[in-house]
């Protein structure tokens, strides 16, 4: 290991502290997403959309709407996304490659970018080659 990444880290090193704060924000808002009814939780898609329509940026809206799934997928899917899903939804909300290990999450990683690009009314695609889980995540 060099001098040079010895004092600054690994540019993938780099670039999680750059993403650290924005996983805080959406750490913070945990409590508040709990405390939400089911129709509450529901109603903040319609909220995430007119704050876009008037002007509001994802990148601005992102905290929110990830905490907003985060706490969806804990109710629905018994399972909360774990800090290094987050940080992959980020990335690829970015437009940027994450690589992520078997058994990481890349299905529920996935559901972040999904959800936050897919407030636009554009939509958004989804795609796997992996047979087995285009089918458990279509059910």
């Amino acid at each position: 290991m060099g001098i040079i990444t010895k004092l600054f880290g690994t540019h993938s090193q780099r670039e999680i502290k750059l993403i650290m704060p924005l996983i805080k924000k959406i750490e913070n808002l945990r409590e508040s997403m709990m405390a939400l009814s089911d129709e509450q939780l529901k109603e903040k898609t319609t909220e995430y959309k007119e704050r876009y329509a008037k002007g509001e940026s994802l990148d601005s809206l992102l905290p929110e709407a990830y905490a907003t799934v985060r706490e969806a997928a804990r109710r629905v899917l018994n399972q909360e996304h774990y800090e290094v899903q987050l940080i992959g939804g980020i990335i690829l909300h970015q437009g940027r490659i994450a690589e992520m290990k078997t058994g990481e999450g890349k299905t529920q990683t996935a559901l972040l970018p999904s959800y936050l690009n897919a407030l636009t009314g554009k939509g958004v695609h989804v795609v796997t080659v992996n047979d087995y889980l285009a089918q458990r995540d279509a059910e």
